[in-house]
């Protein structure tokens, strides 16, 4: 983990620690995750879960409100590196980033649906099951990529070129990534959900398994790997267009691999009951694998090297994927069954954990577990 101005940052960096300097890193990481656990399934009995909760946001508007939420912290966190709120001391720092967060992800999420969705239909919040909200919060599959990946792979380029300083570095990326975000979504997320599209690139389900395979990449590569094999090509616009092109690549090489493994794990009935839509399944084994390179990173101090971070966080995806879909979501998250066994969608609670994650491991800086923390 990266500190910057006196705030533990998401691990973004090259020179991520490999050697644990005690064995307290493994103590620290696992008090991590049963605080974000207990956070995250305490916080879904009372806002998500069907049967807890006293209001009806499941699943939508309440995961339109969560990837917004998300995106939010990839702007302040990831892209300015929390410029302003990095100046607060704990708890404060924390709790107004959470506030921020919370704010922004339910103001948009409110805009689309009662304000944008009042002029075009295909965001209106009193769309079928939700769809208008969900219709707004596709944008946020492509901001996960584009967003990130700036910062991943091309570390902070060319902003840093231009001797540029935070928070104006983060939002100059904010502003021009916008354009070929907006753009990757009008070609291929609002068709696949528009009411007036006649026909669309691709459906919903394959742009859900093949774009967040991509965001899988990007993470995988920029973090995991320590922006491997694309910091071979020396640095700054060399490095940035070859992240772009092999993540594309890499992304659609995850996806091909991910679906018969998806099915695989399923079994022959439930991917039968599941027909097309096993081609979003994809995504649901990769925020598995997105939350556990995340929380590797953040909680457990991106220990040992990168091959073996891959094959940890591969396996603990493929552990947590099954675990969550045959047990957790309909016995624990109380989620209806979507085929033979199988319940809920991991792109949700799974989701709910990596911005618990964000919001207590990295803004909060794991209050409370000082003394536990080899650093």
């Amino acid at each position: 983990m990266t500190a910057t101005a006196g705030v533990e940052q998401p691990a973004l960096q090259e020179d991520s620690p490999t050697v644990a300097p005690s064995g307290r890193w493994f103590g620290f990481g696992i008090a991590n995750l049963a605080i974000v656990v207990a956070l995250s399934v305490g916080t879904w009995y009372l806002l998500a879960d069907p049967t807890t909760s006293p209001w009806h946001f499941y699943p939508l508007p309440f995961n339109a409100a969560l990837f917004w939420a998300i995106l939010f912290i990839v702007f302040i966190g990831f892209n300015c590196e929390f410029a302003g709120f990095n100046r607060l001391p704990q708890p404060l720092r924390g709790t107004a980033i959470l506030a921020a967060t919370t704010a922004f992800a339910v103001a948009v999420t409110w805009l689309l649906g009662a304000g944008l969705g009042s002029i075009y239909p295909d965001f209106s919040s009193s769309r079928a099951d939700g769809l208008g909200y969900f219709a707004g919060a596709l944008f946020v599959l492509f901001g996960f990529a584009t967003w990130v990946m700036v910062v991943l792979n091309w570390q902070h380029w060319p902003w840093t070129v231009l001797r540029m300083k935070q928070p104006l570095i983060g939002l100059c990326e904010i502003a021009f990534v916008a354009v070929p975000t907006l753009a990757l979504y009008f070609v291929f997320g609002l068709p696949s959900v528009s009411l007036s599209a006649t026909h669309s690139l691709m459906t919903v389900d394959t742009v859900l398994g093949w774009f967040y395979s991509m965001v899988v990449a990007v993470i995988l590569t920029g973090q995991t790997l320590d922006n491997w094999p694309w910091k071979l090509f020396g640095g700054g616009g060399r490095t940035a267009l070859a992240a772009t092109i092999g993540n594309v690549i890499l992304g659609t090489a995850i996806y091909f691999v991910m679906v018969p493994l998806a099915k695989a794990l399923l079994g022959p009935a439930a991917t039968a009951e599941l027909g097309s839509t096993i081609h979003q399944f994809p995504a649901q084994i990769g925020v598995c694998w997105a939350f556990w390179m995340i929380f590797w990173a953040n909680g457990f101090g991106n220990r040992f090297s990168p091959v073996a971070r891959v094959l940890i966080t591969f396996a603990l995806a493929v552990a947590t994927f099954i675990f969550y879909y045959r047990f957790a979501a309909g016995h624990i998250l109380h989620e209806p069954e979507v085929a033979t066994g199988v319940s809920g969608t991991a792109l949700g609670f799974i989701d709910w954990l990596v911005l618990w994650t964000l919001i207590y491991v990295v803004g909060y800086g794991s209050l409370g577990l000082k003394r536990l923390n080899p650093a």
